[in-house]
């Protein structure tokens, strides 16, 4: 027993740093504007949707430990260049976004930790330079293993959402009825969400990154198992985080008809209503958030794109043995963090449809993987069983038929 947990706890961290991260600037954003716009509505999803983020993730870990590979090598190996193009430069454009709402995380923190602490210096230029700079000398000074202990130290901050969400004390009744009785609606605002609750849990970019870090990790096949535990109790623990979020909105700014445009103003929105420590610890977990996933998002893409492309990636690489991969890494934090220090910035838009775009992306690595997954000659004995390939079908083809749903509703104004 002791030395099967000894092994688990050597293997712990590509699944419950990559779930984690799920829950992002963006990822609270979204969940923050589900909340108060549409109450208890999306809890219910989250259920199919921890399942099918198992599901998809423990395909990645398998496809990393039993080929050595990373998700964009594999790609380029199997399906040629032209897909590969088209999926790196589709990633590439989402994440790049998707940085710019982890920078936008950090600046709306900074807001409340003023609010909070006002003798104490918390410029929103001031935040966001230090967060720039943090994250990047925290990779080009790290190697693997010590950039892992920050990112797991950082997993532990997230408990503060599930704190927010019992001081803001809500209907439970209400909230188990929500959460069990699904609830769906024609108006493309549900529909936007819809997706966009999805993309952000089940984030395209996390299949790359989980995968690129059980290679790097040095995951042996006979060390499958504990990967695999690590990812569902990465997968329970993050959407857990989630569901309290939507919980907190729901039961203070939904309640009290409270329209936020970020989780920034979400944070400062709960303190009146459900207590001054619920809103700074919202804010702390998502200035964490911010912080830890602009440190992910850029090395996910950059371990993608190099995959992709052939060329040397690794945060145990010096810079001159990598430097597109990390000029890559650099010049993305840096995109990230400009649009957020412009006055006048779409910060909302450019947050709130990262995640959109991230959920119509999402079947199309989904389907890669399944094709991959499934090739006995690539896989040998490892191949998906029938349960994983009808959840990871059912999860493409579903989002895929609710997009289009939204552009119907949206092109003809249906329940508008």
């Amino acid at each position: 027993m002791w030395r099967s947990l000894l092994l688990f706890l050597s293997i712990v961290g590509p699944g419950m740093i990559t779930a984690n991260i799920d829950n992002d600037a963006g990822g609270i954003a979204t969940y923050s504007l589900a909340g108060s716009q549409f109450s208890y509505a999306f809890l219910w999803l989250l259920i199919p949707v921890t399942v099918a983020l198992i599901v998809i993730q423990e395909m990645c870990i398998r496809l990393g430990v039993i080929t050595g590979k990373g998700l964009a090598d594999l790609i380029r190996e199997q399906f040629g260049v032209r897909i590969t193009v088209f999926v790196m430069i589709s990633l590439l454009i989402t994440n790049l976004f998707t940085t710019v709402a982890e920078f936008a995380g950090v600046a709306a923190s900074a807001d409340v930790l003023h609010n909070a602490f006002p003798w104490v210096i918390f410029t929103r230029f001031a935040m966001v330079v230090a967060a720039a700079i943090f994250v990047s000398l925290l990779v080009l000074r790290g190697n693997y293993k010590s950039v892992e202990k920050v990112f797991l130290l950082a997993c532990l901050v997230y408990v503060t959402y599930i704190i927010s969400g019992l001081l803001a004390k809500p209907d439970w009744a209400d909230v188990a009825h929500q959460t069990f009785v699904p609830s769906f609606a024609w108006s493309s605002a549900y529909l936007a969400m819809f997706i966009g609750v999805i993309g952000t849990t089940i984030a395209p970019w996390m299949q790359f990154y989980i995968q690129s870090s059980v290679v790097e990790k040095g995951v042996k096949p006979r060390e499958l198992r504990y990967s695999q535990a690590d990812v569902v109790v990465g997968s329970l623990i993050t959407d857990i985080v989630a569901y309290f979020i939507i919980v907190a909105c729901g039961a203070t700014l939904f309640v009290h008809h409270i329209v936020v445009s970020d989780a920034g103003q979400a944070a400062l929105a709960l303190e009146p209503l459900a207590g001054k420590y619920a809103g700074l610890l919202f804010a702390v977990g998502l200035l964490n958030a911010g912080l830890f996933a602009a440190s992910v998002l850029p090395l996910s893409t950059s371990y993608s794109v190099c995959e992709a492309f052939g060329f040397a990636s690794g945060v145990d690489k010096r810079f001159g043995e990598a430097p597109i991969f990390y000029g890559l890494y650099l010049g993305i934090i840096l995109f990230g963090a400009l649009p957020v220090l412009t006055p006048g910035a779409p910060l909302l838009a450019i947050i709130f449809w990262s995640q959109v775009v991230s959920g119509m992306l999402l079947p199309v690595v989904v389907i890669s993987m399944l094709r991959l997954i499934n090739n006995r000659d690539l896989m040998g004995e490892h191949v998906n069983s029938p349960f994983f390939n009808l959840v990871a079908w059912v999860t493409a083809i579903g989002l895929i038929i609710v997009t289009a749903l939204y552009l119907v509703v949206t092109l003809f104004h249906i329940g508008s």
